[in-house]
């Protein structure tokens, strides 16, 4: 499969440097632009046709919800991953009306990145092998759901959020997604998938650690 090509628009040139950097690690990308406002992301867009959109939420003259309305209007039909640190709800449900299947919350570490880059990869992937055939009900499906990485707690999981919100209800200060998997007896990423939730739903506060070297730790509170 060619090389995705990535438009990383984000007006903070700091993160997007460091978002550059996580996915030209992939391998699967490639980044062929970068833009600081709404007006340059659409140019920008339209100039060079990008399979994927990183998307800052946040930008300084436009909303990113309102830069992906447009760009749909104008008929741009590639994936999007919305990277941002807006957590309410209001934001997420219009995101995903405009076909944002994947929400990265700042901050975020490599491991994030490249569980969303996979997920869309190998989706992108799919698409192309059905692309030359007719599509039967298990096809659609696959298409239309996200991978099972991706999928944030369901229903039948909400006993498991509702552990989670105790666990840190019970704690003082804060704790990291390893620490709640190994208290809870999870894997590590379903402890930062189900802390992610609880931030997309204000029931949670996350803030990065810096200690000595490598990325800062992200530690999770009540909020």
């Amino acid at each position: 499969m060619r090389l995705l090509r990535v438009l990383i628009v984000e007006d903070d040139k700091a993160v997007a440097l460091v978002t550059r950097g996580f996915v030209e690690r992939h391998g699967a990308f490639a980044v062929v632009g970068e833009a600081g406002t709404g007006r340059d992301a659409l140019e920008a867009i339209e100039a060079v046709r990008p399979d994927l959109v990183l998307l800052d939420v946040h930008l300084p003259d436009a909303s990113g919800i309102e830069v992906l309305r447009v760009a749909r209007a104008r008929g741009f039909a590639g994936e999007v991953v919305a990277v941002t640190a807006a957590r309410d709800l209001e934001t997420v449900r219009a995101a995903r009306a405009f076909g944002v299947r994947h929400y990265l919350v700042k901050p975020f570490g490599l491991e994030a990145m490249r569980e969303r880059l996979e997920a869309i990869r190998a989706e992108l992937a799919q698409a192309e092998t059905l692309s030359t055939h007719p599509l039967d009900q298990r096809a659609v499906d696959a298409m239309l759901q996200p991978s099972e990485r991706q999928k944030q707690p369901v229903a039948g999981s909400q006993l498991t959020l509702d552990r989670v919100a105790a666990l840190l209800a019970g704690v003082e200060g804060s704790v990291s997604a390893t620490e709640v998997a190994e208290q809870l007896g999870m894997a590590r990423v379903s402890a930062r998938r189900y802390l992610e939730r609880l931030v997309i739903e204000g029931r949670a506060a996350v803030a990065p650690r810096y200690g000595g070297t490598g990325r800062p730790e992200l530690r999770y509170s009540v909020r």
